[in-house]
């Protein structure tokens, strides 16, 4: 793909892919769930349920990376999550590094959000929540969480979709203990689709969401220690981590990663002057990010016709599902 051209002149419905080398993994823990998926399921017809966890390993990791293929659910209401968080270990100071799909009304765009949390600071949530350019549901796509000392970034198959990286500033709030890999599938219809909304309808119950080709790479930690900074052991794995290709951003990967946040990402806590009027440290004012919101970190009205952000105007045109299945980075 060319990139000399203005990306904001493409009319293009999928990121340009980076053309950085794909770094195979050879991970420390490799798992197959099922004997291919693992399929969490939702399911009742009198109550809403508790939602159901699913922990596809005991191990716990210090920074590390984690990639899963995905399937989510084409309903209202029910959110399905990938991530990392220790609250098993530290339930008043957890860290926590979240996908989350936030339900799905059919023919609609899909729509999910990435948030992280350090040392419990649950009030100080850091969500940022976009729209795809394809529908997850026709194929298995790669939802990739990068951790490490430095940064975290977030991937949609090759695509770097959100970087936060660490500074001083940020002391507790930035993830910094062992943490386990989840997955959840749960019932949130009071906030999750289209602010509440549209809610579940348990008429079409069993809800399943399915993960397969799980790998975890980084360094196994007991789990109530903090980071090991002299153990020899994690040293070199976290140094490996941290000189991996995809653990830096190419020329071609930021204006990919521009390009979708231009595009699709229609929130974002940076821009929400209400709820922080000095944004919180780690946020990177970007000028072309920044004039398409208003102050609440929502999208304008008036920019959502714009690259086919507005339903009409996607119907009118036709939205294409790019093939080829998804790419580990």
């Amino acid at each position: 793909m060319d990139y000399s051209g203005s990306l904001s002149k493409t009319r293009s419905t999928s990121p340009p892919s980076p053309s950085t080398k794909a770094t195979p993994l050879s991970s420390a823990i490799s798992i197959s769930l099922g004997p291919t998926t693992i399929t969490p399921s939702l399911s009742s017809s009198t109550a809403i349920p508790a939602p159901v966890l699913f922990r596809p390993t005991t191990t716990i990791m210090a920074y590390s990376v984690q990639k899963s293929s995905c399937h989510p659910i084409t309903h209202a209401g029910i959110v399905v999550a990938f991530y990392t968080s220790n609250v098993d270990v530290f339930e008043k100071n957890h860290d926590e590094l979240d996908f989350e799909f936030l339900g799905n009304i059919r023919g609609k765009p899909w729509r999910f959000q990435t948030n992280l949390y350090g040392n419990g600071s649950t009030n100080r949530g850091r969500e940022e929540r976009y729209s795809l350019w394809f529908d997850p549901t026709k194929q298995f796509h790669r939802y990739t969480i990068l951790w490490t000392s430095k940064s975290i970034i977030f991937y949609v198959d090759e695509v770097p979709i959100r970087e936060v990286i660490r500074n001083s500033a940020m002391g507790g709030d930035y993830p910094s203990k062992p943490m386990s890999l989840y997955a959840t599938i749960w019932d949130a219809s009071t906030w999750a689709t289209s602010g509440g909304k549209y809610k579940v309808n348990y008429d079409f119950q069993p809800f399943v969401a399915e993960f397969t080709d799980l790998v975890l790479e980084g360094c196994t930690v007991d789990p109530i220690q903090q980071i090991p900074a002299a153990a020899a052991p994690c040293d070199r794995k976290t140094a490996a981590l941290e000189a991996a290709d995809y653990n830096t951003i190419s020329p071609e990967g930021r204006k990919a990663m521009s390009w979708f946040r231009e595009r699709y990402m229609y929130y974002s806590y940076c821009y929400d002057l209400v709820r922080y009027p000095v944004p919180p440290p780690e946020c990177v004012i970007v000028q072309a990010e920044r004039h398409l919101f208003k102050d609440t970190g929502r999208l304008k009205e008036a920019l959502r016709m714009k690259f086919g952000r507005h339903q009409k105007h996607r119907r009118r045109r036709g939205r294409r599902v790019p093939g080829g299945g998804a790419t580990t980075l």
